[in-house]
């Protein structure tokens, strides 16, 4: 029987299968529950999924979760890239219809649509914890993130938490803080002078997320001809928001900006003026809570006329880049294909490539549709204890009971 194959061959076999298969494989039979559980194996096969370099990412669409794989092999001699759709994940739980999602070092932050409750799932061990957020205006747009402190060297010790926060009034955002190894909530009332606008997506570097932001207009300053930005990014050590970022670029309305995480260690934007098809990527070369640098020279600067001849639209325009190859991917609409998505491969001397990325749900309520993805054996801490709430007064800010 299959079920009776010797440990190495087992490994052999599961070795090949997909992330979304695992857990069905663990139900499959007692042996190989075990194995794909153990140590030797995790490690095993998540050096195989790296060393294939292929960019795994995670798919919003109809409120589920969908698996995409992008191959960039050989490009650059004459071979096509190629699009590997693995399929749907597994539901997390029946009929709970997921809105947005966030991830960090292989866990996946999901909003389910009605935004009374939150998931953190670790899709290839299977584990997952969910968490009540404080009730707050279901009027106010909320922004969520994912991330650890660096109090533990070990990647393994790790200690996740949840970031949610909203901009209530004037010059006031409140944020929260929800934790895995304790049961306390930490609600808090800051004076913010800039703010996110709706769409903008965080990128997770380092397990700390970084926001793209413009300066708040007080409502009565009239015409405005520039607005400035920056960067902005929550610290999830000190569990507070850091000082503003210089970006390389300068930003006006309608103008396109999205963020990536270049293999969790640098911060890539890509910036296209509403009024020109001119496309620049750029990359850190240093990026910290509190500092940022900027490569010298621009990683990508793509006239996109002869090319696609249309604008990345300023809500959407989620992208990936290959360091190595000199090319990037950007995921939208596609133009010609109505109910589709595009898959664009973006390089250097003119070098351009559309696939097919899929269908458009027309039930997808955010941009982007991807969140990239890399598995990895981050444990998810279960609550123990009764849950309770805190009220922390931070240095430097105002902290009040909401």
């Amino acid at each position: 029987m299959i079920s009776d194959l010797p440990r190495d061959v087992a490994e052999d076999v599961l070795s090949r299968l997909p992330v979304k298969s695992m857990k069905a494989v663990r139900f499959a039979c007692k042996n190989w529950n075990t194995v794909s559980k153990s140590r030797r194996f995790r490690k095993r096969y998540l050096a195989e999924i790296k060393a294939a370099s292929d960019f795994m990412v995670v798919m919003v669409m109809d409120f589920g979760l969908y698996l995409r794989s992008v191959n960039l092999h050989g490009i650059h001699k004459s071979l096509e890239p190629s699009i590997n759709h693995q399929g749907k994940l597994f539901h997390l739980i029946d009929g709970v219809e997921i809105h947005k999602v966030c991830h960090c070092d292989g866990l996946l932050l999901c909003i389910p649509r009605d935004g009374t409750r939150m998931v953190v799932w670790n899709p290839y061990l299977g584990e997952t914890r969910w968490f009540e957020p404080i009730a707050r205006d279901p009027k106010l747009a909320s922004y969520y993130a994912i991330g650890y402190d660096q109090s533990s060297k070990s990647s393994c010790r790790r200690n996740y938490k949840i970031l949610r926060y909203f901009h209530t009034s004037g010059d006031r955002m409140r944020y929260e803080v929800y934790y895995f190894n304790r049961n306390d909530t930490i609600p808090i009332t800051i004076l913010s002078d800039w703010e996110v606008l709706y769409h903008a997506r965080g990128a997770s570097v380092k397990g700390n997320t970084y926001w793209f932001a413009q300066e708040k207009i007080p409502p009565d300053s009239g015409e405005i001809s520039e607005i400035a930005d920056f960067l902005v990014c929550f610290d999830f050590t000190t569990e507070r928001f850091g000082p503003r970022l210089s970006l390389p670029i300068h930003s006006y309305v309608e103008d396109t900006v999205t963020l990536y995480s270049v293999r969790d260690e640098q911060l890539a934007v890509l910036y296209q003026p509403w009024n020109t098809h001119f496309l620049e990527i750029w990359i850190t070369n240093k990026i910290e809570p509190n500092a940022v640098s900027w490569n010298s020279k621009v990683f990508l600067a793509v006239d996109m006329i002869p090319l696609l001849g249309f604008n990345f639209p300023c809500d959407g325009a989620s992208f990936l880049v290959d360091e190595e190859k000199k090319v990037a991917v950007v995921i939208e609409t596609a133009k010609e294909k109505e109910g589709r998505y595009a898959a664009y491969v973006i390089g250097e001397d003119g070098y351009f490539k559309e696939m097919d990325f899929g269908e458009a749900s027309p039930n997808n309520l955010e941009y982007p549709p991807i969140i990239p993805y890399v598995p990895s054996l981050a444990q998810i801490k279960q609550r123990t204890g009764k849950k309770k709430k805190q009220i922390v007064k931070h240095p430097g800010t105002k902290a009040k009971k909401t």
